[in-house]
Formats: C-alpha cells, structure tokens, sequence
C-alpha cells in the first residue's frame, strides 16, 4: 500500500515540474514602446531592448543574448497609397540590403500575425562570417508599413527562427 502511494506521490511530483517548465518555457515578455506606437511580446528574457538614439528619434532595437545572434530593428515607413507590400519590399531589397557583402536574396512569403504582411530572408556575409536577415513588412494600413527586420549569424538566426515569427505575430499597435 505504502509503495503504491509513494509511486503516485512520484508521478504527481513529475507532472508538477512539468507543468512549471512548459509555464516556464512559454513566458513571455511584454515590451510598450514609450516612444513608438507599437508592443510587442518578447519569447523570452534572453532578449533584451536597448534604446538607440539617433539624430530625429529615441528608437528601440532588441537583442537575443548577443548582438550577432540576433538583433531587431522596428522601423515604421509610409509608403504612397497604391504601392503594394511586395514592391515596398522588393524596392528596399534593391535599395538598401543588395550592397551588403555576399548578398543572395531568398524568397517571400505571406505572413499573418495581429498584423498581416509578407517576410522574406537573405543572406550576406559580414567579415567573412555568413549572416542572414529575416524582414517582416506588417501592413497597419494602406499607407502606413511597419518592417521587423532580424539580422544575425546564419545558424542561429535559423535556430530562433520560431522566436522571430512569434515576436512578429504578437506586433500590434497601442490602442
């Protein structure tokens, strides 16, 4: 009888960690930008937002653990009102990022999220070092884009590929 009691005793206390690491696991990190509209949720604490300054604005970048294991820029772009998504993304492509070092673009993708848009991926190098970018063109609406762009060491930005699609979903702006 007593050993009977101790093994559900011993399942009890499993399933209880358990549930304390998934809990854990899944925790996320509101963040409200003071200066911007917007808020997003964090996967977890290994990001961390870092205000940067520049000449116009206070902005928010966010890194994961190390700037070149992930890095996050939100900007907001106002685009003309007929301009489709995929040529506001394609424009920037050919505007800014083709000049990186090694730069191969990849494909685009349709992306649904609080706000929906479309994501494409590139890759480049960056000292030798093969980096990748993962950019997400969220629509608030017909004018206004707001672009999530991720940039790191390719296998790591890979690796947290699943964080970056979170962090994009949960993009919405303040109310």
């Amino acid at each position: 009888m007593s050993m009977r009691r101790t093994t559900q005793l011993f399942i009890c206390a499993l399933a209880l960690l358990a549930c304390g690491a998934v809990s854990a696991a899944s925790a996320q990190e509101p963040f409200t930008s003071e200066t911007d509209e917007y808020a997003i949720e964090l996967p977890s604490e290994v990001w961390r937002a870092v205000p940067r300054p520049d000449n116009a604005h206070q902005h928010t970048e966010f890194i994961h653990g190390d700037r070149l294991d992930g890095y996050l820029r939100v900007r907001r772009e106002v685009i003309e009102g007929d301009t489709k998504l995929s040529e506001f993304a394609r424009t920037l492509a050919d505007t800014k990022l083709r000049y990186l070092p090694g730069f191969v673009g990849g494909k685009e993708d349709r992306f649904a999220g609080r706000l929906s848009g479309i994501v494409s991926n590139y890759e480049y190098t960056n000292g030798g070092k093969p980096m990748a970018g993962r950019v997400y063109y969220l629509q608030a609406d017909s004018r206004t884009v707001y672009v999530l762009h991720f940039t790191g060491r390719s296998e790591r930005l890979r690796r947290i590929q699943n964080q970056t699609d979170a962090i994009a979903r949960s993009f919405r702006l303040k109310q």
